[in-house]
């Protein structure tokens, strides 16, 4: 029996289900939510969309994160993996290096790579930043052509563009030509220039962010999408964000892109975060209760637009991306084998899931389980294999 709850939460719930768009008081009602009968019933309405929009089978993906670099010119306020040039700590992968860990991803069965780093500007062949990251992906590619490569944020493809003087098309297109398959949503942090001056003064704004990932879907590149949550933004610029990347992924899909093919909610983890930022916040791990929150309302406010959502297993842990399942979500995410940004920020999950351990999470919620690629489309399981962290390059 369902449990009682107001009836402008039954209205806004009710809408949901029907396939209506909630507004953006809707969601600021929904996210302001603190009694056990209207969280369930938010939850239950978010897994309830979920089974309507891609039914019960829960995805994952195997694939390598590689972060290439942690040498950065900016200094967003709760980064624990930038550093300068020569600073202890500081890295920079050779091309080898690069070569070895997608063969070791391919050997594991991989059948992504992820890259994203550090705004280096001494990276460059004879003088051009975008001759430096399309070799970063050509190194793989000439070797694993069948390998997706997700690669580059759209805050990498503005520095791209800024240090060759070229415009964002130009940067897209090539970046396309030798290999990149898919841009990762990341550096939106939260789509309100209030908050990003806080976090990342340096970093490019909303309207730049918006207009990079419309820029990748008219050219025909597919992107992911995420949010940076927990630590000083309101209920309310939460819904925001939701609200103009479900605008962005109307146009895009009423343009015949692919547009944005998952939404990634990334709980903030200050442990080794610069000290002002970790102060403000008051705490260094997520609060999984309120991820778990955001997470069903991302659900029902983007509603048949975004279809596929994604936990962190990296920020909440196994258990709690587990949960996370069972508040909207319908993928477990990647193995990664390896993964710096967030671990040096004091993250507890983990750098590296093997794909017996994601199918055994998978498991516990009696769902049926499939192996995916980058754009969602199935594959053949293959053989659970341990795939080890790597630990070189921290």
């Amino acid at each position: 029996m369902p449990l009682p709850v107001t009836s402008a939460i039954a209205d806004i719930l009710s809408r949901a289900l029907d396939g209506q768009d909630i507004a953006p008081d809707d969601g600021i009602i929904l996210l302001s939510q603190t009694t056990p009968a209207a969280l369930e019933t938010i939850r239950a309405t978010a897994d309830q969309l979920r089974q309507q929009q891609v039914g019960d089978t829960v995805t994952y993906v195997v694939n390598r994160n590689i972060n290439y670099t942690n040498i950065c010119e900016q200094h967003c306020s709760f980064c624990a993996f930038r550093r300068d040039e020569g600073q202890p700590g500081a890295y920079w992968l050779s091309w080898e290096t690069i070569l070895e860990k997608a063969t070791a991803a391919v050997e594991a069965g991989a059948t992504e790579i992820c890259m994203q780093g550090g705004l280096n500007p001494v990276a460059k062949i004879k003088g051009f930043s975008l001759a430096y990251y399309q070799k970063l992906v050509t190194t793989i590619k000439d070797k694993f052509p069948s390998l997706h490569i997700h690669a580059f944020s759209p805050q990498e493809v503005q520095f791209i563009a800024r240090e060759d003087n070229l415009d964002i098309a130009t940067v897209i297109r090539e970046l396309a030509q030798a290999g990149v398959g898919s841009l990762p949503g990341t550096a939106a942090e939260v789509l309100d220039d209030q908050v990003r001056r806080v976090l990342c003064p340096e970093k490019i704004n909303t309207a730049t962010w918006l207009d990079i990932v419309s820029q990748a879907h008219r050219l025909g590149m597919p992107t992911t999408s995420t949010m940076l949550s927990g630590h000083i933004e309101t209920i309310e610029q939460q819904i925001d964000h939701l609200d103009q990347l479900r605008r962005l992924q109307k146009r895009s899909l009423s343009q015949g892109a692919i547009g944005i093919t998952e939404f990634i909610l990334l709980p903030f983890v200050g442990q080794e975060a610069p000290a002002p930022l970790r102060k403000r916040v008051g705490r260094d791990q997520p609060i999984v209760a309120d991820a778990l929150l955001l997470t069903a309302v991302a659900r029902i406010y983007l509603g048949r637009w975004i279809k596929n959502h994604q936990p962190s297993w990296v920020k909440l842990g196994l258990d709690g991306a587990t949960e996370a399942l069972r508040w909207g979500c319908n993928d477990l995410g990647g193995t990664l084998m390896e993964e710096h940004i967030t671990s040096m920020a004091g993250a507890k999950g983990g750098t590296c899931q093997s794909v017996e351990s994601l199918r055994g999470a998978i498991a516990t919620l009696n769902r049926p389980r499939q192996q995916r690629d980058t754009l969602y489309n199935a594959v053949s399981d293959n053989p659970p294999c341990q795939l080890l962290t790597d630990t070189s390059n921290h």
